[in-house]
Protein backbone atom coordinates (compact mmCIF):
# COMPACT_ATOMS: atom_id res chain seq x y z
CA UNK A 1 0.00 0.00 0.00
CA UNK A 2 1.61 3.86 -0.90
CA UNK A 3 1.60 6.65 1.33
CA UNK A 4 -1.64 8.07 0.36
CA UNK A 5 -3.31 4.76 0.96
CA UNK A 6 -2.06 4.35 4.55
CA UNK A 7 -2.70 8.35 5.36
CA UNK A 8 -6.23 7.62 3.61
CA UNK A 9 -6.69 4.69 6.41
CA UNK A 10 -5.34 7.37 9.31
CA UNK A 11 -8.41 9.92 7.55
CA UNK A 12 -10.70 6.91 7.96
CA UNK A 13 -9.66 5.82 11.88
CA UNK A 14 -10.06 9.20 12.57
CA UNK A 15 -13.75 9.97 11.19
CA UNK A 16 -14.91 6.45 12.49
CA UNK A 17 -13.10 8.37 16.21
CA UNK A 18 -15.12 11.28 15.32
CA UNK A 19 -18.48 9.32 14.96
CA UNK A 20 -18.12 7.77 18.26
CA UNK A 21 -17.38 11.14 19.77
CA UNK A 22 -20.06 13.13 18.69
CA UNK A 23 -22.92 10.32 18.89
CA UNK A 24 -21.48 8.31 21.79
CA UNK A 25 -22.65 10.73 24.75
CA UNK A 26 -25.95 10.79 23.00
CA UNK A 27 -26.96 7.36 23.84
CA UNK A 28 -27.88 7.27 27.51
CA UNK A 29 -28.67 9.91 29.97
CA UNK A 30 -26.70 13.49 30.00
CA UNK A 31 -26.60 14.97 33.48
CA UNK A 32 -26.89 18.41 33.19
CA UNK A 33 -24.27 20.46 32.54
CA UNK A 34 -24.92 24.38 32.48
CA UNK A 35 -23.09 25.46 29.27
CA UNK A 36 -20.58 27.82 30.94
CA UNK A 37 -19.39 24.79 32.76
CA UNK A 38 -19.18 22.57 29.68
CA UNK A 39 -16.91 24.78 27.78
CA UNK A 40 -14.67 25.97 30.51
CA UNK A 41 -13.88 22.28 30.60
CA UNK A 42 -14.27 21.37 26.61
CA UNK A 43 -11.65 24.01 26.20
CA UNK A 44 -9.50 23.04 28.66
CA UNK A 45 -7.48 20.75 26.94
CA UNK A 46 -6.82 22.47 23.81
CA UNK A 47 -5.74 25.45 26.22
CA UNK A 48 -3.33 22.42 27.84
CA UNK A 49 -2.33 21.33 24.50
CA UNK A 50 -1.34 24.57 23.28
CA UNK A 51 0.42 25.61 26.62
CA UNK A 52 2.15 22.37 26.30
CA UNK A 53 3.13 23.43 22.22
CA UNK A 54 4.18 26.61 23.01
CA UNK A 55 6.76 25.60 26.21
CA UNK A 56 8.57 23.14 23.78
CA UNK A 57 8.87 25.19 20.93
CA UNK A 58 10.66 27.76 23.71
CA UNK A 59 12.78 25.19 25.22
CA UNK A 60 13.83 24.36 21.63
CA UNK A 61 14.51 27.97 20.82
CA UNK A 62 16.46 28.59 24.14
CA UNK A 63 18.55 24.97 23.83
CA UNK A 64 19.39 25.75 19.86
CA UNK A 65 21.91 28.62 19.41
CA UNK A 66 20.88 28.79 15.01
CA UNK A 67 17.40 29.88 16.71
CA UNK A 68 17.46 31.26 20.44
CA UNK A 69 17.78 34.98 18.71
CA UNK A 70 14.38 34.42 16.83
CA UNK A 71 15.64 33.32 14.06
CA UNK A 72 13.16 31.04 11.47
CA UNK A 73 13.42 27.43 11.95
CA UNK A 74 15.23 25.29 9.59
CA UNK A 75 12.29 23.58 6.81
CA UNK A 76 11.82 20.27 7.89
CA UNK A 77 13.23 20.45 11.40
CA UNK A 78 11.33 19.16 14.63
CA UNK A 79 10.67 23.05 15.90
CA UNK A 80 9.42 24.22 12.72
CA UNK A 81 7.28 20.68 12.66
CA UNK A 82 5.93 21.91 15.78
CA UNK A 83 5.31 25.37 14.63
CA UNK A 84 3.36 23.60 12.17
CA UNK A 85 1.17 21.42 14.06
CA UNK A 86 1.14 24.89 16.55
CA UNK A 87 -0.07 26.45 13.98
CA UNK A 88 -2.74 24.21 12.71
CA UNK A 89 -3.99 23.76 16.54
CA UNK A 90 -4.76 27.29 16.72
CA UNK A 91 -6.53 27.34 13.66
CA UNK A 92 -8.78 24.33 14.94
CA UNK A 93 -9.11 26.26 18.36
CA UNK A 94 -10.52 29.63 16.93
CA UNK A 95 -13.16 27.34 14.68
CA UNK A 96 -13.98 25.20 18.11
CA UNK A 97 -14.20 28.79 20.12
CA UNK A 98 -16.89 29.51 17.44
CA UNK A 99 -18.70 26.76 17.14
CA UNK A 100 -18.34 24.53 19.88
CA UNK A 101 -20.77 26.82 21.90
CA UNK A 102 -24.06 26.53 19.73
CA UNK A 103 -23.14 22.90 19.42
CA UNK A 104 -23.44 22.93 23.07
CA UNK A 105 -27.02 24.52 23.32
CA UNK A 106 -28.18 22.25 21.02
CA UNK A 107 -26.40 18.50 21.82
CA UNK A 108 -25.65 19.24 25.56
CA UNK A 109 -23.03 20.02 27.81
CA UNK A 110 -21.19 16.78 28.08
CA UNK A 111 -21.27 15.94 24.08
CA UNK A 112 -19.29 19.05 24.31
CA UNK A 113 -17.04 17.97 26.74
CA UNK A 114 -16.51 14.65 25.17
CA UNK A 115 -15.73 16.66 22.07
CA UNK A 116 -13.16 18.75 23.94
CA UNK A 117 -11.07 15.39 25.97
CA UNK A 118 -11.23 13.74 22.43
CA UNK A 119 -9.81 17.08 21.01
CA UNK A 120 -6.70 17.37 23.38
CA UNK A 121 -6.03 13.25 22.60
CA UNK A 122 -6.41 13.74 19.31
CA UNK A 123 -3.99 16.74 18.94
CA UNK A 124 -1.89 14.63 20.47
CA UNK A 125 -1.49 11.53 18.04
CA UNK A 126 -1.19 14.57 15.10
CA UNK A 127 1.74 16.04 17.25
CA UNK A 128 3.50 12.44 17.40
CA UNK A 129 2.37 11.31 13.87
CA UNK A 130 3.68 14.67 12.02
CA UNK A 131 7.13 13.73 13.94
CA UNK A 132 6.93 9.93 13.35
CA UNK A 133 4.12 8.62 11.05
CA UNK A 134 1.73 10.56 7.97
CA UNK A 135 -0.83 7.71 8.94
CA UNK A 136 -0.99 8.94 12.67
CA UNK A 137 -0.80 12.35 11.73
CA UNK A 138 -3.99 11.74 9.39
CA UNK A 139 -5.63 10.43 12.11
CA UNK A 140 -4.68 13.01 14.23
CA UNK A 141 -5.81 15.73 12.37
CA UNK A 142 -8.79 13.94 11.33
CA UNK A 143 -9.82 13.04 14.56
CA UNK A 144 -9.50 16.78 16.22
CA UNK A 145 -11.13 18.49 12.99
CA UNK A 146 -14.34 15.79 11.66
CA UNK A 147 -15.67 16.19 15.43
CA UNK A 148 -16.35 20.00 15.09
CA UNK A 149 -17.37 19.46 11.55
CA UNK A 150 -19.60 16.44 12.60
CA UNK A 151 -21.13 18.11 15.71
CA UNK A 152 -21.55 21.62 13.52
CA UNK A 153 -24.12 19.83 10.59
CA UNK A 154 -25.65 17.72 13.08
CA UNK A 155 -26.43 20.55 15.64
CA UNK A 156 -27.44 22.92 12.42
CA UNK A 157 -29.70 19.99 10.92
CA UNK A 158 -31.49 19.60 14.35
CA UNK A 159 -31.91 23.01 14.04
CA UNK A 160 -33.82 23.14 10.74
CA UNK A 161 -35.93 20.11 10.60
Amino acid sequence: MGRRGRILIGMAAGALWSVGVVIGPSYGPQPFLPLNIALIYAFLPAGLFLMLLVGRLAQRRFFDNAIIDGQPYVPGSGAEIDQRVLTNTVEQCVLALLLWPFVASWLGGVTVVVIGVAFGVARLAFWIGYHLSPPLRAFGFAASFYPTVLATLWTLWRLLT
